[in-house]
């Protein structure tokens, strides 16, 4: 017998009774908090497509050397705020074997993970320059990201690069660079959560008008070397992981070993700050804190008075992980291409029953199979969209909450692990469309 549908009494009381004015806006946690109750209440368990939790095992060679690290006695010993100085040596030599950019030691600074870099991003680049005092996000992007700027205080503007491709995107940059409020600009390659990749053309002009405007890229590489439709295992070896490092000295890189070691319980991850905004001087920020230099003052300041560097051990796990991909004894591209494989079958799945793929292309390439995807039904809203898929069974998050102006989901793959878990994936996805039918 087909199961049915969880009540809608039960989805709109549980909105309701956690504060939730519109579901379509929730947050990742807020639509999590609903599903949990809502499997409690009706029984059902759920298909969980909603967080970016990594799928597979941590790199045991990581394992193997923050334990060692413990044995020890590293955690009695604090962290150098600069970092492990076998990490940064490990972390410029990854850098150039992966992205093929040459980052000194000194720029490759430990953080507790990308968000941490990003928060700290955040702070040194509004506070640089007086006057810009803005960040600038092409989305979708990563939902928390606007929040570290709101808990910040600090200004944001966005939009949604969808009907910007290709050479559009310079004019639609420049509208906003040409205020003169623009600090630095975020974005994500891959992207969280379309899995859309900038192209060569793209990154040329996103790195010409940060000259032109002198701004800040940062870009998030939390999926390095997870577009795979061309295969970057092999280190110092082309292709490499495209990067807007290539037509401008005004970035900062921003690593995180949660996807790509699977090792995010650790809060681990990289801020690799090019040599040239390192020993930059900025005089605004010379007369407030007595430090002139982007990179001294990231570390010294907005990252001293936030944690004082990253945990001791965990950065003895990810220097041995960083050096194991560098030297070919750990494929890291090889394991991540399991969320590919994942990412295809359940496409299919989507597709099969009535979705359609929303960010569907880079330029004139379909885009990769990878950790993310996104989908839309027919022309149901978000929120009706949201809260239909919850009666079935499946969370996901919607798409505006990542900046998006398109109607979908976010679908991540990687807790679909099992035969049983895709044929249960299409059970629920039939369930949900024979609701729609009858509620139409």
């Amino acid at each position: 017998m087909r199961p049915t549908p969880i009540k809608k009494e039960i989805v709109d009381t549980l909105v309701e009774s956690l504060g939730i004015k519109d579901f379509a806006k929730a947050t990742i946690r807020e639509v999590k908090q609903v599903a949990a109750k809502a499997e409690k209440e009706s029984g059902v368990e759920y298909i969980k497509m909603e967080m970016g939790i990594p799928g597979l095992p941590a790199a045991q060679v990581g394992v193997d050397a923050q334990i060692k690290a413990l044995q020890d006695g590293i955690a009695h010993s604090y962290p150098d705020i600069q970092g492990y100085p076998e990490l940064k040596k490990q972390a410029s030599r990854f850098v150039k074997a992966f992205i093929n950019v040459d980052i000194a030691p000194e720029g490759c600074v430990p953080v507790c993970g990308s968000m941490q870099g990003t928060f700290a991003s955040f702070l040194t680049c509004s506070q640089a320059t007086k006057g810009k005092d803005t960040i600038l996000f092409i989305d979708p992007g990563f939902p928390v990201q606007k929040m570290q700027l709101q808990v910040q205080g600090v200004k944001y503007e966005t939009f949604d690069v969808y009907d910007f491709r290709g050479d559009k995107l310079g004019a639609k940059l420049e509208s906003y660079l040409s205020t003169g409020k623009i600090c630095a600009i975020v974005y994500s390659n891959p992207n969280n959560p379309a899995w859309i990749c900038m192209t060569e053309e793209e990154l040329a002009i996103i790195g010409d008008l940060a000259n032109k405007y002198d701004v800040i890229i940062l870009e998030d590489m939390a999926y390095l070397c997870m577009d795979f439709r061309k295969d970057m295992s092999v280190p110092f070896q082309p292709p490499f992981q495209s990067t807007v490092a290539r037509y401008t000295d005004n970035y900062v890189i921003l690593l995180s070993g949660s996807k790509i070691f699977s090792y995010a319980g650790e809060r681990i991850g990289l801020s690799c700050i090019s040599n040239k905004l390192y020993h930059r001087e900025y005089p605004e920020m010379k007369e407030k804190w007595g430090i002139g230099k982007f990179g001294d003052n990231f570390i010294l300041n907005y990252l001293y008075v936030n944690t004082s560097g990253a945990g001791h051990s965990a950065q003895y796990a990810l220097s041995a992980m960083l050096d194991a991909a560098v030297e070919g004894r750990y494929n890291f591209v090889k394991e991540l291409r399991e969320y590919a494989l994942r990412a295809h079958r359940s496409r299919q799945i989507f597709e099969d029953n009535g979705f359609h793929l929303v960010y569907d292309r880079d330029i004139e390439q379909t885009i990769s199979d990878g950790f993310f995807y996104t989908v839309e039904y027919k022309d149901l809203s978000n929120k009706t969209l949201l809260e239909s898929l919850l009666r079935c069974g499946i969370i996901a998050i919607p798409l505006n909450t990542t900046g998006s102006h398109q109607n979908g989901i976010r679908v991540c793959v990687s807790r679909l692990r099992s035969e049983e878990d895709f044929e249960k994936l299409d059970a629920h996805l039939k369930m949900f469309t024979g609701l729609v039918r009858e509620e139409e």
